[in-house]
């Protein structure tokens, strides 16, 4: 990565917040640093005096991920970790995290993929391992929170007066009234709130409020340009991130940093990938472009009052004819580029190309150059950039789209384009993303520093190659103990295990005499099995759904037939959700996606996992078929790299609800026969953690009725 001081990069993408620093510390105070000489403790004894400091006991499994850790970090190379609940892998990673951060001067950067991650580490995981490894190292390590710009309250804008964001159309005029109330709340809490951090807002805002108070990197003056620069919120953040030894971002800002040409997180060697099993699809979403017609229209409301009324009105009628035509068209994935929308797409473009240059040129401080003129009053030059970024979006979005088309052979193409159907809260909108980001993690993530990746999932099918391909890795190199690599580029794959026993603890429960499930809902079978599960439980159970229509379809089946409490997603906030059904025992939650994996319910409220079928993603999923579609032009077996694959890390993660303390017992129970019937049924199953096996109900049943009376 370049210098952050070198040239006109800025890097003003992220900024940080509630740091560890000590008052006037500077970053040359502290000893160490790169190019000194200094000697710490071996990476055993730091780990040994925090687990002793936080009233823990030695873990085999927590010692040897460590110790893996350790090893990559002196070869330069990267390793694959995975680590089941209750290793204590935060402990493994940040240990010789901070120790090659005292011994090098340079951050560590920790990412992880869910907001409840990173507050575990920022407000309970670091500060008692900083305070417990202080006497043992030349200083307290201190760390931050790294966010993106656009989570922190723009001074300038909140009192400059730019025009509204409106690209998201609320038809409902009580969601107009209440973004109003948010906005008005926005404003009292700027007057009095000391990090302008978005996270402070309790309870939360949706994003047509927040939208009017904080600014995109590529829409930022700058702290020289802006007349609040002095006073910025995300400059005066990052620039306390500067001075830590432990940075913590997420998947999506490390993304950017890895794929911008100007750098967005602290000069950093070593990366850790926390929830690493969601890294390919949170940096998909990072590099899928989308347009639609109101997204054309808020670009010419940005661009309207600074060029000529002809030119602007040109880019309102293509986004005008680019809406008539996907509000008519069939959603989905587009293989072959229909006439007519290549033309939109080529005249939305022009139109666009045309404003830019009406525009004249950019700012420095701009993408793209260009001569500055450093008198030009703020207020305008806030309007110009926000005019430029909204038109690149716009211009890029739509050749990026007309250059998805056109390859001779489905191996060459790169990228799919589909339709998403409008809904009364969005309008119909297209979409291009790539088919596969290993190249770009290969060269930009990869390329020049040692990556931690880390999960209790990762080994699918028993083996690391699925996600290492999505990755970018190549083979992986023996994981043997004390090996080095062969070469910088090599990594290895360990799997610790977990310090529960899941097969005196946990059974799986295969209802292999079940019919096959289908596209008609939830078939009464399944409905009555889950009840007769749910009785001999006493309650207590999780029930995961593929889909909401599923999840809904059990809820109004069973609320009147069990003599527990029965929630269902959606009944109110998730949040709420799961602590009343952690508070009390007999209630049982009903839910999808979010609860495969955001569930933590140690003790006897969960005794039951219920999952209706494996969760394979729907055949008409435009980027996994398409993503299916490609491997299996290239000679591969798309079903089993990307569906089963995909199906596998939720099953794992699913599964991986029912134990969560060393005392937790119970069932998983799933519903779907093809686990054992089908012949990918073995793959899936050795994806899950390895529970006592049955496919006998009245075993089941019988064990779980001695839960609940025991």
């Amino acid at each position: 990565m370049p210098d952050q001081n070198s040239g006109d990069a800025r890097p003003d993408d992220g900024s940080a917040l509630m740091t560890g620093d000590k008052p006037g510390e500077k970053p040359s105070d502290k000893p160490g640093g790169k190019g000194s000489k200094i000697t710490l403790p071996p990476v055993e004894r730091l780990l040994g005096v925090a687990v002793s400091a936080l009233g823990g006991s030695e873990r085999p499994g927590q010692v040897r991920m460590t110790q893996a850790v350790q090893r990559a970090i002196d070869a330069g190379d990267h390793v694959a970790v995975q680590a089941g609940t209750g290793t204590g892998k935060s402990l493994a990673y940040l240990v010789p995290a901070i120790r090659h951060a005292m011994i090098t001067g340079s951050a560590v950067v920790v990412s992880t993929a869910t907001i409840a991650l990173q507050r575990q580490l920022v407000d309970r995981d670091l500060p008692r391992l900083a305070e417990a490894l202080a006497p043992e190292l030349p200083h307290e390590p201190d760390f931050a929170i790294l966010k993106g710009r656009r989570n922190y309250l723009c001074r300038y804008k909140a009192t400059a007066g730019w025009p509204e964001d409106e690209q998201d159309q609320l038809f409902d005029p009580r969601e107009v009234s209440a973004t109003g109330r948010m906005v008005q709340r926005i404003q009292e809490w700027a007057e009095s709130t000391e990090t302008g951090d978005r996270d402070e807002l309790v309870p939360g805002v949706n994003e047509q409020a927040w939208r009017q108070f904080s600014v995109s990197a590529r829409e930022c003056l700058g702290a020289q340009r802006c007349p609040s620069g002095a006073e910025c919120f995300a400059e005066l953040a990052r620039e306390r991130s500067g001075k830590v030894d432990v940075v913590v971002t997420n998947h999506a800002l490390l993304a950017i940093d890895a794929m911008e040409d100007f750098d967005v997180l602290p000069e950093h060697d070593v990366v850790v990938v926390d929830e690493a099993h969601e890294l390919v699809d949170r940096v998909t979403s990072v590099v899928t472009d989308e347009l639609s017609g109101p997204g054309v229209g808020l670009a010419v409301r940005r661009v309207a009052k600074l060029i000529e009324q002809a030119t602007a009105d040109r880019l309102q009628e293509s986004g005008e004819s680019l809406e008539s035509l996907l509000a008519a068209a069939p959603a989905g994935r587009v293989d072959d580029l229909p006439q007519v929308l290549g033309m939109t797409l080529a005249m939305v473009r022009d139109a666009a190309a045309a404003c830019l240059t009406a525009l004249g040129p950019r700012g420095s401080a701009d993408r793209g150059g260009g001569q500055a003129r450093d008198a030009r009053d703020p207020e305008e030059m806030g309007l110009r950039k926000a005019a430029f970024n909204a038109l690149d979006e716009v211009h890029d979005s739509a050749q990026r789209m007309l250059d998805a088309f056109g390859h001779e052979r489905e191996i060459d193409r790169a990228e799919v384009v589909w339709l998403l159907e409008g809904t009364d809260r969005r309008p119909p909108t297209l979409r291009v993303a790539p088919l596969s980001v290993s190249g770009m993690l290969r060269d930009n993530l990869f390329g020049d520093r040692t990556v931690v990746l880390t999960s209790a999932t990762l080994a699918l099918g028993g083996s690391f190659d699925g996600l290492a391909r999505q990755w970018g890795l190549e083979e992986p190199q023996a994981a043997a103990e004390g090996e080095k690599a062969a070469a910088p580029a090599g990594w290895s794959g360990l799997d610790v295990g977990s310090p529960f026993d899941h097969a005196r603890s946990g059974i799986l429960y295969v209802a292999k005499h079940l019919p096959q499930p289908g596209r008609d809902g939830l078939p009464q079978a399944y409905v009555d099995e889950i009840a007769e599960l749910i009785e001999s439980a006493g309650g207590r159970t999780l029930g995961l759904f593929s889909s909401m229509r599923a999840a809904k379809a059990a809820t109004e089946a069973l609320r009147d037939r069990l003599g527990v409490p029965l929630l269902c997603q959606g009944d109110d906030s998730t949040m709420l959700l799961v602590k009343q059904f952690a508070e009390d025992e007999p209630t049982c939650l009903f839910g999808t996606l979010s609860l495969w994996q955001g569930v933590d319910v140690p003790g006897p409220s969960l005794r039951l996992v219920i999952i209706d079928r494996i969760p394979f993603p729907r055949p008409d999923d435009p980027l996994t078929s398409a993503r299916q579609r490609h491997v299996a032009a290239k000679g591969g077996n798309g079903f089993m790299a990307v569906a089963a694959t995909h199906a596998a890390l939720l099953l794992a993660q699913g599964a991986g609800r029912l134990l969560r303390s060393q005392n937790d017992r119970g069932v998983v129970a799933v519903l779907d026969p093809r686990l054992v019937n089908a012949r990918y049924g073995g793959f899936l199953r050795a994806s899950l953690p390895p529970f006592w096996n049955t496919s006998d109900p009245d075993l089941v049943r019988g064990a779980l009725k001695r839960l609940a009376n025991g």
